[in-house]
């Protein structure tokens, strides 16, 4: 007898912050703007009124992901990312404990997860959670002046011997920022996404959940808004 799939047995939480004119971001081009007006389909008669938004931003904002060609030409862009890829078993490393505004993400803390929880598996994608979402709707709280907790090349050359799929971190870049951005250099440089403003990490398990990263679809993109969505079972 086959076994039943029932998504009643699934907790599924909202890993994305949604996108306003107020969002924290690097300072550059234009942020996120919309405005609504409402216009009159002829079609309708005069019956119906609809609503519609005209959006104004860079695509690398709020929870959004880096495809491999943000940083090399030849790379994959947003729309050739495979599914795969995209839906896929997730890991949480969580270093809030011991995060400040100048934290980087060592590979002792990998080792610790992985003692902990076993190795990471090959294809799961990583969340490194610092607890720096809690600032979101801080903007200048968040921004801090491009001060925030980031990720260590040699802990993303541990993780990269994994084979994961991509990285997250719920802060505006996994790199310091002045840096020559060595982590966007390793993980898109081998073929891999980096999703930026991970958005309620805590509430998922450090090992068993998934995700779903879910980017616009834009031709050759080389950046995206993504609605990243995890699934865990839920507890007993």
């Amino acid at each position: 007898m086959q076994n039943t799939f029932n998504l009643d047995d699934f907790v599924f939480i909202d890993l994305t912050h949604s996108l306003s004119a107020d969002v924290p971001h690097w300072g550059i081009d234009v942020g996120f703007k919309y405005n609504i007006r409402q216009i009159q389909s002829a079609d309708t008669a005069g019956k119906m009124k609809f609503r519609v938004q005209r959006l104004e931003m860079s695509a690398g904002i709020g929870t959004h992901l880096d495809a491999p060609s943000h940083c090399y030409e030849d790379g994959a862009a947003i729309d050739a990312i495979p599914l795969q890829s995209l839906i896929t078993a997730c890991r949480v490393i969580d270093v809030s404990a011991k995060v400040d505004d100048h934290y980087s993400v060592t590979v002792d803390d990998i080792h610790q997860f992985e003692n902990q929880y076993g190795t990471i598996p090959k294809n799961a994608f990583v969340i490194i959670y610092t607890g720096w979402d809690e600032r979101w709707n801080q903007p200048g709280k968040y921004r801090n002046e491009k001060i925030f907790p980031n990720i260590s090349p040699d802990a993303v050359k541990l993780l990269l011997t994994r084979d994961i799929v991509g990285l997250g971190i719920d802060t505006l870049s996994p790199d310091a920022f002045g840096s020559d951005f060595p982590v966007h250099e390793l993980i898109l440089g081998a073929g891999k996404y980096i999703i930026e403003n991970v958005a309620n990490a805590k509430k998922l398990d450090p090992v068993g959940a998934y995700i779903f990263a879910l980017p616009m679809k834009i031709m050759d993109g080389t950046e995206a808004p993504v609605r990243l969505i995890g699934m865990q079972r839920k507890r007993s």
